[in-house]
């Protein structure tokens, strides 16, 4: 089909039996590109109007900031929404409130909504050395006596102390830690002179005679062998003495009580952090890491202010780059102002989302810090692809006709890449995500890509009209004065007629050649006539939905001829930089015999080393690696790792239902699930303390709940077991039951904690499952553990499996079937590529990597599909030809958008925080595997795989070609074609 005249050339195409999808499919293309024709010329109509709506827009859903809010609970944005864990939390919530434990709490079990919490460690020997033990002493009651004042000024301020804040005891005394009673003894007995009574570790006994579990109070433990040998640290069996140890914890537990009891609590936690702080300063010798109820919400969230400088500055880079790539050595045709606009454009429409959000009432999180680079590729994206066209568009048509040709060449693929974006991160979006965090962001990010499709409609492309207008008037792209003709430019300096050069149109006019080459960049423009020869061999456009490559009203070869394309180039000092590196260097390089060898290689190398990654992925679910660097988070974090990784959590064990506990079978069960833990049971404690009494541990039910009651728990050493044990009431003069109970589980764990914590709850609960006594197992942390490997990875595996199902579909009647099927191959290779890559530079799957991999499926797209239809698109017998065209059509603004994008990455890197190191090297990766896709892997493999070019022509007549002479006349806004010659 002649591609000089897209409006006339289907008139002339030679009728030929086609099948009906293929029908179908040019007559949904022809329909489209007359639909973003109109469009094109109607916004190229009305500039100002398109030009001005987006920016007041922008300023009145900016001024909605006053309603901006944070998220404040991070737990339901970093776990999973739909757990069983969370339903098993409830249910122990209501039968064993935390307030109803009259003597003792477990801190990583029982931990109330406030609490402050701090690792003391030593630089140099034990915490109970007698220097370190009454420093911590006196830190423990400089806490206990430390006072609040709220409201801070006024007359009806009060002061609070931790005695009225804190959780009582049966006695109406605050609980405290243990090991703070082991300390108390241990001092008491130096200051008398007396023994030094004797700390066992994990458990010890206390004073009272009561058994106390301090595995997690007491870390980088040191214990004595049988025979009095040093044992390593955390090596100790049940009850073994301790020599040393080099850290301790202690933990505060706040009751808060209405709003202004919370508000007294979170004043109390900050000035719980200013005096660990304070009493750091004075004792250089101790290390202090102090955390809070509210420090993950304060770290978490500090990432977004860490980054508010590094995004700035993100935005000047690619700004930068932008301009040089947007600029040519032509000054009139350079269009340096079209890359900032670009970015304007992209900064509209995110500040159009974010004043959407504020009025919803949406709250913001720190994983919105990568919405930016979603809209900032596919933005760019765009903003390329138009200017590429653009400059393929005849300079003597009117720039309404210009912009009408380079909607109906470029929108069509750009909604398709759009189509696909909001399909991948819509889905992530929607109730099936199990995550929230995955779930807000998607969400936002699909509003401000749909926003930024519609701005780069009207903005960016009534910008394209005025720089349009410019170029129409021979001014500087840059400062907009009308260029002098090169006559008057002899008498200038050279640096004035270098920034000043120009090509005019009178004194460059070319002669056609004779023998019907047609040129692939934009003609100057001529006044009278412009002599063209095409030939008459079909050239449909099956193109991916919204991928459709369309001969504009540009002059391209319908047939590739062996002329090099810098030959049919007049003027190849005008090209862009990029344009003729790809044109005269690359293009040629890359489709070299001797090359393609190397290039398959190095995909092979790629795929391996990606399969290498893939096989190691692991799963963070630790909310700690999304914080930011440096903080009170993440130093706690790592000191309870260093010295507290010898024993889990606290696992709770609760029996939810009535059960035979004077049963022997069913105590014998209970007692073989707690084997081989550190455990705290009243049920062996009871039974050990029936044999002690010489009586039988079956007993009637009567017998065994009577002596449980009024002998067992009123003895003073099993006293607080009165906490574990939920008792009915029966009829009348009968022995109550047991109607709910628990015991604590304590696991001997490795480095690797919270794998074994995750196989620990999978092999409970598969054994509760046929268990004849009902229990259920929880700790908090199984919140984030239970099921978080699907719930992270479902978000991807929906978006990726709806994105091929479109392409599938669409593949029925508007895409190409081959181009559907290389695009959907290609979006898998990036994703495994991006997928085991980042595993092998240390990313775990967590939240925020998942959003990179589902963001990066539409950045994928972006790339490689103009790619691949303009491929497509072509017809002739030359595959390395085509692919050469490809490249230089839309490999070029591919690459403008990966340089650009990849630049404004490097600030972001800068940051200290785990998240945005996860979200520089996730997005890092993805633009790498894109572009290796897109410049490299892609233009080699299509060189000798399908689909081929030789469809379309008939048998034998491969040599004869048919050619049309047209002759164009042009007035001041329309060019008619009359054919003179067939």
């Amino acid at each position: 089909m002649p591609s000089s005249a897209p409006g006339l050339s289907g008139r002339w195409e030679r009728l030929e039996p086609r099948p009906r999808a293929k029908m179908l499919r040019q007559v949904l293309h022809g329909g489209l590109r007359t639909s973003f024709h109109s469009l094109g010329r109607f916004v190229a109509s009305h500039p100002v109007f398109f030009a001005s709506a987006p920016v007041l827009i922008s300023i009145l859903l900016g001024a909605s900031f006053s309603r901006y809010r944070v998220e404040e609970d991070v737990e339901s944005l970093l776990a999973p929404k739909h757990s069983l864990a969370k339903i098993e939390g409830n249910l122990v919530d209501s039968l064993f409130p935390v307030n109803r434990s009259k003597h003792a709490l477990y801190s990583d079990l029982q931990t109330p909504n406030r609490y402050g919490r701090v690792i003391v460690t030593t630089r140099k020997g034990s915490v109970l050395d007698p220097v370190h033990l009454d420093s911590i002493l006196k830190l423990h009651r400089r806490i206990y006596q430390m006072q609040v004042t709220v409201p801070a000024t006024g007359s009806n301020s009060f002061n609070y102390s931790f005695s009225y804040l804190c959780l009582p005891d049966d006695k109406n005394v605050c609980i405290i830690d243990d090991i703070i009673r082991a300390m108390e003894e241990i001092q008491s007995a130096r200051t008398l002179n007396r023994s030094v009574p004797i700390l066992r570790y994990p458990i010890t006994q206390l004073a009272d005679g009561r058994q106390a579990y301090i595995g997690h109070q007491l870390g980088g433990v040191q214990g004595w062998g049988p025979s009095g040998a040093v044992r390593g640290s955390g090596t100790g069996a049940r009850g073994e003495g301790v020599r040393s140890a080099r850290a301790l914890q202690l933990t505060y537990y706040l009751q808060a009580r209405g709003s202004l009891m919370d508000r007294v609590a979170s004043q109390w936690e900050k000035a719980f952090c200013a005096e660990l702080q304070h009493f750091a300063a004075l004792h250089p010798k101790l290390g202090l890491y102090p955390t809070t109820s509210a420090s993950l919400r304060t770290d978490f969230q500090f990432s977004s202010v860490l980054a508010r400088r590094p995004l700035l500055a993100s935005l000047g880079v690619c700004g930068m780059l932008a301009v040089l790539c947007c600029s040519m050595r032509d000054c009139v045709r350079s269009k340096p102002w079209l890359g900032l606009l670009a970015l304007l454009s992209v900064t509209l429409s995110g500040l159009t989302a974010a004043g959407i959000l504020n009025l919803t009432g949406a709250t913001y999180n720190s994983t919105y810090l990568g919405i930016p680079f979603v809209m900032l590729g596919h933005g760019l994206f765009g903003s390329f692809e138009m200017l590429s066209s653009w400059r393929r568009t005849r300079e003597d048509q009117h720039v309404k006709e210009r912009v009408a040709s380079v909607f109906e060449d470029v929108m069509l693929r750009f909604s398709g890449s759009t189509t696909l974006h909001l399909m991948t991160l819509g889905l992530a979006a929607s109730p099936l995500t199990n995550m929230e965090a995955v779930r807000l962001f998607c969400r936002t990010a699909t509003l401000a890509i749909a926003i930024s499709y519609f701005y780069m409609l009207s903005f960016y492309s009534s910008c394209l009209v005025f720089t349009g207008y410019l170029e129409t008037g021979y001014r500087h792209g840059c400062f907009c004065r009308r260029v002098p003709k090169p006559d008057c430019l002899d008498s200038k300096p050279a640096w004035y007629r270098c920034l000043m050069y120009a090509r005019y149109q009178d004194e460059t006019q070319i002669t056609n050649p004779q023998h019907g080459v047609s040129h692939s960049h934009a003609h100057p423009p001529n006044p009278s006539l412009t002599h063209t020869h095409a030939h008459t061999h079909p050239h449909t456009a099956n193109n991916p939905v919204g991928h459709s490559h369309v001969a504009n009203s540009t002059h391209t070869p319908s047939y590739p001829h062996t002329h090099s394309t810098a030959s049919m180039d007049p003027h190849p000092q005008d090209s862009h930089l990029l344009l003729g590196c790809v044109r005269r260097c690359y293009g040629d390089w890359i489709t070299n015999t001797y090359v393609k060898p190397f290039v398959v290689l190095l995909y092979l190398i790629y795929i391996s080393f990606g399969l290498m990654g893939f096989l190691q992925v692991t799963q963070g679910s630790d909310p700690s690696a999304l914080v930011a660097t440096d903080t009170a988070t993440v130093l706690y974090t790592r000191a309870q790792q260093r010295y507290f990784s010898s024993y889990s959590p606290v696992i709770g064990f609760y029996i939810y239902e009535s059960a035979p506990y004077w049963n022997a079978s069913v105590q014998r069960d209970l007692l073989e699930y707690a084997k081989g833990f550190q455990r705290i049971s009243w049920l062996e404690a009871y039974l050990n303390y029936l044999s002690d009494r010489n009586e039988s541990t079956s007993q009637p039910r009567e017998n065994f709940t009577r002596t449980l009651r009024q002998s067992f728990l009123r003895e003073q050493q099993f006293a607080h077991f009165a906490d574990d044990i939920i008792f009915a009431e029966r009829g009348q003069g009968e022995e109550p039951d047991v109607a709910a109970s628990r015991i604590f589980l304590i696991a001997k764990t490795t480095e690797n904690k919270r794998e074994e914590m995750s196989v620990l709850l999978d092999t409970l609960r598969r054994l509760s499952l046929t268990s004849r006594v009902r229990f259920l197992i929880f700790n908090p942390s199984f919140v984030y553990l239970d099921r978080y490997a699907t719930a992270v990875s479902s978000p991807l595996r929906h978006s990726l499996l709806a994105v091929l199902f479109l392409l599938g579909l669409s593949s029925l009647a508007v895409v190409e079937p081959l181009v559907s099927v290389w695009l959907g191959l290609t979006l898998l290779s990036v994703q495994f590529g991006v997928l085991g890559f980042m595993t092998l530079w240390g990313v775990e799957l967590d939240c925020m990597s998942v959003l990179c991999l589902i963001s990066a499926l539409g950045h994928s797209a972006d790339c490689s599909g103009p790619l691949l239809c303009g491929f497509a698109s072509g017809r002739g017998e030359s595959r390395t030809r085509w692919v050469r065209v490809a490249l230089e059509r839309h490999g070029v603004p591919s690459l403008q958008t990966l340089i650009c994008y990849s630049v404004a990455l490097v600030p972001v890197g800068s940051v200290r925080s785990n998240l945005t190191c996860t979200l520089f090297r996730c997005l890092t990766l993805t633009a790498a595997c894109s572009a290796l896709h897109t410049l490299a892997f892609l233009p080699t493999l299509l060189t000798f795989l399908p689909p081929s070019k030789s469809r379309g022509h008939r048998p034998g007549g491969g040599g004869q070609r048919q050619e049309v002479e047209c002759v164009e006349m042009n007035d001041s806004t329309r060019v008619v074609d009359q054919i003179t010659t067939v």
